[in-house]
């Protein structure tokens, strides 16, 4: 059954509306800006629903509360830079204003463990990592751990996902995943995808072919629309993404080939900031301890992605 399309969904546009592609098309804004992300999960269902799990449940933790730094509990909020265009991960509710998703969810947990306020934050994705530390506590947005990320901050591991090709339904311009030279692809600038996406673009050069025509995008909303409406022949995104996606717009979409590239995502975290490293860490590994996690993750179809452990700064390849 096609779920309730929230308007950060909607903001498909006028061409979408036009195409008769989906029910309602009131846009939404964004309060700090709209952009991209990476990572994915195994194909995640689409919730039912745009509520979010219930965590009043979850308590105060004074020992990890205690590890915190002045710097993060001055304020009394706990204060997440997050690109809210990434159902079902994080995204506007239908009212285009109150961030929802298990990523939501999670921090509103951990903001409790750590008794202050949690304030998600809708921002552009690639602008989230340099602000962490500054006017982000933490980032929190399907981040991708990847060795150049690691470089600007500290990760704690929490979720894994995979990329998932996807195209109109039926395949009508029979793409071919292993050659895409010359083809255009929809993708969300700053991803791990759209990295991804510039390399075999590459190649093709080098092998004296044309070049992919990518079609970059801040919002994965955008990027979804743009495959939907043909002017893409196909989109490369996060895998729980992309099922989401695929539901949202009445299956007129379908996924092509097999997940790819499973890697862990986590929350970022200034560099060096040993001290809510620990806390996001024992916060996070209290969650899975206690079912609260996992219970998270299945409200919104997402535990495919699902993780026994968080982990700080972990081993990844390139």
């Amino acid at each position: 059954m096609l779920v309730s399309i929230p308007k950060s969904l909607k903001r498909f546009g006028a061409a979408v509306c036009c195409a008769a592609v989906l029910a309602g098309a009131a846009a939404c804004g964004t309060s700090d800006a709209t952009d991209a992300k990476s990572g994915s999960g195994s194909g995640a269902s689409a919730s039912s629903s745009t509520s979010g799990y219930d965590v009043s449940g979850v308590k105060k933790d004074a020992s990890i509360a205690a590890l915190l730094p002045d710097s993060v509990t001055k304020d009394g909020k706990f204060t997440v830079g997050m690109d809210t265009s990434y159902a079902p991960a994080e995204f506007l509710a239908e009212d285009g204003k109150t961030p929802v998703g298990y990523d939501v969810d999670l921090v509103k947990a951990m903001a409790n463990i750590f008794g202050l306020k949690a304030d998600p934050v809708t921002a552009n994705f690639d602008s989230i990592i340099p602000s962490v530390g500054s006017k982000y506590d933490i980032g929190v947005s399907s981040f991708t751990v990847t060795n150049e990320r690691l470089d600007s901050v500290d990760f704690v591991t929490f979720y894994k996902a995979g990329s998932t090709w996807v195209t109109k339904k039926g395949n009508p311009e029979k793409v071919d995943t292993s050659d895409l030279c010359g083809k255009k692809i929809a993708v969300q600038t700053g991803t791990t995808q759209e990295e991804a996406v510039a390399k075999i673009s590459k190649q093709c050069k080098a092998d004296g072919k044309q070049p992919v025509d990518v079609l970059s995008s801040k919002l994965q909303t955008d990027v979804t629309t743009n495959v939907v409406t043909g002017k893409a022949v196909a989109f490369y995104a996060d895998t729980p993404v992309a099922g989401y996606a695929i539901s949202q717009t009445g299956d007129q979409l379908a996924t092509l080939g097999d997940d790819e590239g499973v890697a862990p995502e986590g929350a970022a975290i200034k560099k060096g900031d040993s001290a809510t490293d620990e806390a996001v860490q024992k916060a996070l590994q209290k969650l899975m301890d206690d079912g609260t996690y996992e219970k998270i993750l299945k409200h919104w179809g997402a535990e495919g992605g699902a993780v026994t452990k968080a982990e700080i700064n972990p081993k990844v390849e390139d």
